[in-house]
């Protein structure tokens, strides 16, 4: 249980220092929450668990496998929002779409691996 607790404070860290960043300075703070951090912070926690190398390269490839739809995500809100639609609205939209190509590339993978 302490494992966990220091997992969730030791991240929630990192994203409330990504935040204050970016509520000081937008364009850094979008930098740097565009870097892999939740990704290296889980792969970091999965090293020091003991993972093995082939749940770590699954685990990587799963990320690598999300980057398509994430970014699809991204540009869509960053559109809608330059539209002048209510962010409300924008990141439903958004993530609307997100879940609708997550799923056709998952369909896609599995299609193409048989």
């Amino acid at each position: 249980m302490t494992t966990f607790l220091v997992k969730v404070l030791s991240s929630a860290l990192v994203i409330g220092l990504v935040t204050e960043v970016a509520r000081r300075s937008p364009s850094l703070g979008g930098v740097l929450s565009a870097l892999p951090v939740v990704s290296l912070i889980s792969f970091a926690w999965l090293v020091k668990q003991g993972s093995e190398r082939a749940e770590l390269s699954t685990f990587l490839k799963s990320v690598l496998l999300g980057l398509p739809a994430t970014f699809l995500l991204l540009a869509v809100l960053y559109g809608l929002i330059r539209l002048g639609i209510p962010v409300f609205y924008s990141v439903l939209g958004a993530t609307s779409l997100f879940i609708v190509c997550w799923y056709i590339q998952r369909y896609l993978q599995q299609w193409w691996q048989t």
